[in-house]
């Protein structure tokens, strides 16, 4: 009877699955049928950006986005490329009066913030309005506002004004209350990944580095909020130093903001420069529509192809997937665009803390090899640093945005010893047999000879020269020259350009023109992009326990979210690695 139970009840869940897939598959053929109609837009409208996602390099295949909602993880994101493309496109649409940024939090790094910001300059030539509304405004979301005509703020609101900052965390008592050993290897004095893992506060050298590229940074962000706002960087730096911005009217009588309002205000204000009635309703279009909007620009129709090459993540070995940087799927993309006749030239979009020096390298060899016989060049985004400036070094030339966090030229790697934990807080001890002494090298359930640790060190060391060698024959420089600013110490882009670790500041399109440049094609090229991405439905149908568990999991821990992602991250970090600080976040 129990039996028959357990498989009437396995019947039961089996058809409810399936119905319930075959339910999703049809709202998506559903939603992606939808999407190859013509998006219609409204006369006298406004494109609005919200930015209430995370921001990553490329747009997310999401066919549940066009009936206006996200399933698990698949519409988790608002892609840069998309995002970019929509402000270039409302700049010469008659139907789009102006742009309305109605942000409080943006989730991206500083580079994806430099190229949104750059373009809502840029749209603002065409003589439309930016209009910016906030409850509260972070400081990356100020920044971006800080280009519009007009910004409101909510009487009750805030502006957070008070410098960049990042907060680290440190392991060490989590670790000797475990009686867990770090067995740690590295190079680089500034190599500071490791030292939440053996100490309890940041080294000096790490507080040094810390100081200079955060420092820098801001500096460079107050030089243009500066520009925009007609304010002097020296009365800027007095009023974020001083927290001189403590309530909506302090941000208004220090030129930061425009106007203290509430949201009904701005949308009046538009309202009133388009001419529409008090009334009448204010046509809003949102990006998820208009992204979708056919656009004014002529679609080349050249067989000329300039392959844009995202590599977004930590860098792993074997294939990777969609959210990180698979050494052997990258090293396949880019010997795709060698071999590929039509593409005349490769752009490597680089953004990545780094990650597997062995994914590094075998990605390394493919741009050496590719720019025998095409130009390559690199594009840093907000991050390209370790084993990231490890992809970038062999290319043709590098640019970044000079608020680029990179450099961080360094190896480590960890061996924690775990048999204090077995044997003191579960009571389990381990023995080994083999055939030699070195047979069980590594391993995690005993503490390292002095043999072995020396081993491993030569191991590190060995990498370490490997690295700076290649890295100062991609850049022309000694390699003693090179090690001065290697150690594994972090750079700002504009500390990087002065130490010519990169060379032109610029974003995704200042990386194509040059490659364009280098190959002769003038404007006659399409972009081609790799590595090509699972379907939704390769998605849906491979991933579909994965995304109902990773949404459980969120759900279930709720602010402790971030911190189990950090587990998982540390958990998948094998072999030797080329990667900068863990969780480094500038806010």
């Amino acid at each position: 009877m129990l039996n028959f139970l357990k498989y009437v009840l396995a019947t039961i869940v089996g058809l409810l699955t399936f119905f319930f897939i075959g339910f999703l598959l049809l709202v998506a053929i559903v939603a992606a049928t939808a999407s190859d109609d013509e998006v219609k837009i409204a006369d006298n409208a406004v494109f609005e950006l919200k930015l209430d996602k995370p921001i990553s390099e490329r747009d997310p295949d999401d066919p549940f986005a066009e009936l206006g909602f996200s399933f698990g993880g698949f519409s988790s994101t608002d892609g840069l490329d998309q995002i970019k493309a929509s402000i270039r496109k409302a700049k010469t649409d008659d139907r789009i009066k102006g742009i309305f940024l109605n942000m409080t939090l943006v989730d991206a790094g500083m580079g994806k913030l430099e190229e949104i910001r750059n373009e809502l300059i840029d749209f603002k030539k065409s003589g439309k309005f930016v209009v910016s509304y906030a409850d509260v405004s972070t400081e990356k979301a100020y920044y971006l506002a800080s280009v519009a005509d007009k910004i409101y703020l909510n009487p009750l609101g805030t502006v957070e004004f008070n410098g960049l900052s990042s907060e680290l965390f440190f392991f060490k008592n989590l670790l000797d209350k475990l009686d867990i050993d770090a067995q740690i290897f590295k190079v680089g004095t500034y190599k500071s990944a490791v030292e939440p893992f053996f100490l309890e506060k940041a080294s000096e050298a790490n507080r040094e580095q810390l100081n200079s590229f955060l420092n820098s940074m801001n500096s460079y962000q107050l030089q243009n909020i500066a520009k925009v706002r007609g304010i002097g960087v020296a009365e800027l730096k007095k009023v974020q130093d001083n927290l001189l911005v403590r309530d909506p009217e302090d941000a208004k009588k220090y030129k930061l903001i425009t106007d203290v309002g509430y949201y009904d205000e701005a949308v009046a204000y538009m309202k009133d420069k388009m001419g529409v009635e008090e009334a009448d309703k204010l046509e809003l279009v949102k990006l998820e529509k208009y992204k979708k909007a056919k656009g004014n620009a002529e679609v080349s129709t050249s067989k000329n192809r300039i392959a844009v090459i995202y590599a977004e993540g930590d860098l792993v070995d074997g294939e990777g997937d969609d959210d990180n940087i698979g050494g052997q799927r990258f090293a396949e993309a880019i010997r795709d665009a060698r071999l590929d006749e039509d593409v005349k030239a490769v752009v490597l979009r680089i953004s990545s803390p780094g990650g597997s020096a062995l994914a590094s390298d075998v990605i390394w060899r493919e741009v050496m090899l590719t720019k025998k016989k095409k130009p390559v060049i690199a594009s840093m985004s907000d991050v390209a640093a370790s084993g990231g400036y490890y992809m970038a070094m062999g290319c043709d030339t590098i640019v970044a945005h000079p608020n680029t966090i990179t450099g961080s030229i360094g190896v480590f790697s960890i061996v924690p010893n775990i048999s204090g934990f077995l044997n003191n807080k579960l009571g389990i001890t381990v023995d080994h047999v083999g055939t030699g002494k070195f047979s069980d090298m590594p391993t995690i359930t005993r503490p390292m000879t002095e043999v072995e640790r020396q081993i491993m060190q030569n191991q590190i060391n060995r990498i370490y020269e490997a690295f700076t060698s290649k890295a100062a024959q991609g850049r022309n420089l000694p390699q003693d020259k090179l090690k001065e600013y290697a150690s594994g110490r972090v750079w700002s882009g504009i500390e990087a350009k002065e130490r010519n670790l990169v060379d032109v500041f610029g974003g995704l399109e200042t990386a194509i023109e040059i490659a364009a440049a280098k190959a002769g094609l003038g404007d006659d090229y399409r972009l081609k992009e790799l590595p090509r991405r699972k379907s939704f439905f390769d998605e849906l149908l491979s991933d579909f326990g994965a995304q109902a568990k990773e949404k459980a999991i969120k759900a279930e821990m709720g602010e402790l979210y971030p911190y189990y992602k950090l587990y998982k991250k540390v958990e998948h970090i094998q072999g030797v690695q080329a990667r900068m600080p863990f969780e480094l976040d500038v806010e």
